[in-house]
């Protein structure tokens, strides 16, 4: 096993953004006029997987700051914790959200009842009779949620709860998945959307967080992650895809075995960065298309609409107006912005000890 990177840098994780947008960029193209049929492929749901991955990411790599703060000053800053994540997620979000609102007002998109409401407000995931246009927000609802829930949880709680807290998650939400299919606790659609149905994918990745120094310490874990016995774990990630329709499966073991095979990969890709399989997640180009992960995702849903007739929403024309559409949105708002963040920051917070660069340039 190759030698863990420093806390300063995180290789890997803009190439697995990369794969995830990929992914849900794929599935969101299927079935839009032009793009090719793929038969061959298996029928897998591609969009969901990439958003899992998002999402143990998210858990991982907020967790592994706010752990890294902890031992640093003893405690967790809410407000600049808070700070940092609006200006890196506000603004590109509410520009996309008040373009979808004024398009829709010209009858150039798609939307329902109580759509920008519920997308201002993040909880589109508690929204499920939504139109196309601002039905994705639903996944930024779920991380905005952990945001708020997360890093108070570790400031009241500490790590070592904190982390129990995350595990009984992951061992609960099967559970709840179950009981709200068989209680019927609102509608099937919220299943997998709602937060206590899928936030375990997150808490997965804070508990590969917490939990990463004693797992690498482990010889048993080291001869397994370098053995072809790993092949399981992303065999783990993707075969439950196959049973999304299936939710006795679904429900229970898959998505859990989903979340934890997500991060055991996660952390086997960051472990083997000078690898192979690393060397390609960390080229120029794919870790590029992993900084842009989050206009892309933002922008692509109002071209790659598999339900609109109109030329623009046509392949391969709708892609590259995505495209397009998030260079625009992370060169116009989100680069300006952060370089606005990391002027205030020292301002605003000038007793606290500044974050690595490599992460907090991209991320935090």
């Amino acid at each position: 096993m190759s030698a863990p990177p420093t806390a300063a840098r995180l290789p890997s994780l803009d190439g697995l953004r990369a794969i995830s947008i990929m992914l849900v960029l794929c599935h969101h193209l299927a079935g839009t006029a032009g793009f090719p049929k793929l038969s061959s492929l298996p029928d897998l749901n591609y969009g969901n997987l990439g958003v899992r991955v998002f999402f143990v990411i998210s858990g991982y790599l907020i967790s592994t700051l706010l752990f890294g703060e902890l031992a640093r000053t003893g405690g967790i800053s809410l407000s600049k914790f808070y700070f940092r994540r609006g200006f890196r997620i506000f603004p590109a979000f509410y520009v996309t959200v008040a373009i979808v609102s004024l398009l829709a007002s010209l009858g150039h998109a798609t939307l329902a009842r109580g759509d920008v409401l519920h997308a201002v407000t993040y909880t589109t995931n508690y929204h499920p009779l939504r139109g196309w246009s601002l039905g994705h927000m639903w996944s930024l609802a779920v991380e905005e949620q952990f945001y708020l829930l997360w890093p108070a949880a570790i400031a009241l709680l500490g790590k070592r709860r904190g982390l129990h807290l995350a595990a009984a998650f992951v061992l609960l939400a099967p559970v709840i998945r179950v009981a709200s299919l068989k209680l019927h606790l609102g509608p099937q659609e919220s299943i997998g959307e709602s937060f206590q149905t899928v936030g375990d994918s997150i808490a997965a990745g804070c508990l590969l967080a917490g939990f990463q120094p004693e797992l690498r310490a482990s010889a048993l874990y080291r001869r397994l992650a370098a053995s072809p016995a790993f092949l399981v774990i992303p065999v783990l990630v993707v075969l439950p895809s196959r049973f999304t329709d299936r939710p006795s499966i679904d429900f229970t073991v898959g998505q859990t075995a989903q979340n934890l095979a997500i991060a055991l990969l996660l952390d086997w890709c960051i472990v083997h960065h000078d690898g192979a399989i690393g060397r390609l997640l960390n080229a120029r180009p794919v870790a590029y298309v992993g900084t842009l992960s989050y206009a892309l995702y933002l922008a692509q849903q109002l071209f790659l609409n598999r339900h609109s007739a109109a030329p623009l929403a046509a392949f391969p024309q709708n892609l590259l107006l995505a495209i397009g559409a998030a260079l625009a949105l992370h060169y116009v708002i989100e680069r300006p912005f952060l370089r606005w963040r990391e002027r205030l920051e020292p301002r605003w917070f000038p007793k606290a000890k500044r974050l690595p660069a490599a992460i907090s340039v991209a991320d935090a």
